[in-house]
Parts: structure tokens; C-alpha cells; sequence
């Protein structure tokens, strides 16, 4: 008989195999979230640093060329000379390799002159991805 006790103790129950399953579950559901909501923090630290890099390509386009680039013109003046008046005369560039993209892959917008006196804006739609919502991710150039 002990033999046979033996044997079924070194095997699981359906019922251990259960509980284990529930308790890794309730585990995952704690942590997830936690997990999750970090991701979110470096999607917004890493779309700051972006617009960071991109206004200081700004200020040294300012510094060739003694101005920003309009809005019209964009971004798009930072890895190309402008074609639309006004038409820097000491563009050095480019200022970048490409136009980069926030970390959920959106454009960023840009506006020159900004409309509270600001030199440039630098606007991610932010992990809604839709613009003029609160968590918009602004960068304001002076």
C-alpha cells in the first residue's frame, strides 16, 4: 500500500494545477497594469526628449539663417532648404537626417511664430493621439 501512496504523491492533482493557475493570474492582473502605465511614461519622456532635440535643430537653423522656420515651411526646413518665401540665404543644413515622429509614430506640428508671443511650438498629440486634447505633449521655444 505504501507503494501505491507513494506513487500518487509525486503526482499533481487537477485541483493543485487550479490554484496555482488562479494565484499566477491574480499575480498578473496586480502587476500588468503597473507594467502597462510605465510604457505609457516612457512613450511621454521619450516623445519630450524628441522635441527637445528637434528645438535645438531650431535655435541652429535660427543661428545660420537669423530666423525660424514659418509654419508653413515646418519641420520639413530642417532636413531640406526651404523653396517658400522666406528663403533663408545662409542655410548650413540639414539640421536632421529625417523629420522624427513622436513614440506613437504621429507627426509632430509646428508653429512659427507661436500665438502668446512664444518663438516656436512644438506639439505631440499625446497618448490619445488627437491634438488639442489635455494631454497634448508642448514644447515652447523662446
Amino acid at each position: 500500500m505504501k507503494r501505491v501512496n507513494r506513487k500518487l504523491r509525486k503526482a499533481f492533482t487537477l485541483l493543485e494545477i487550479l490554484i496555482v493557475l488562479l494565484i499566477i493570474g491574480l499575480i498578473a492582473a496586480l502587476v500588468a497594469p503597473k507594467i502597462l502605465q510605465r510604457g505609457e511614461e516612457a512613450k511621454i519622456q521619450t516623445t519630450k526628449v524628441q522635441e527637445k532635440q528637434i528645438a535645438q535643430a531650431l535655435k541652429l537653423y535660427k543661428l545660420d539663417t537669423g530666423m525660424y522656420p514659418t509654419t508653413e515651411q515646418g519641420l520639413k526646413a530642417l532636413v531640406e532648404k526651404p523653396t517658400e518665401e522666406p528663403i533663408p540665404k545662409n542655410y548650413k543644413g540639414p539640421y536632421l537626417d529625417e523629420i522624427p515622429k513622436d513614440a506613437w509614430g504621429n507627426n509632430f506640428t509646428y508653429i512659427s511664430p507661436g500665438p502668446n508671443g512664444e518663438a516656436f511650438i512644438i506639439i505631440s498629440p499625446g497618448p490619445d493621439q488627437v491634438l488639442n486634447t489635455k494631454d497634448d505633449i508642448i514644447y515652447k521655444g523662446k
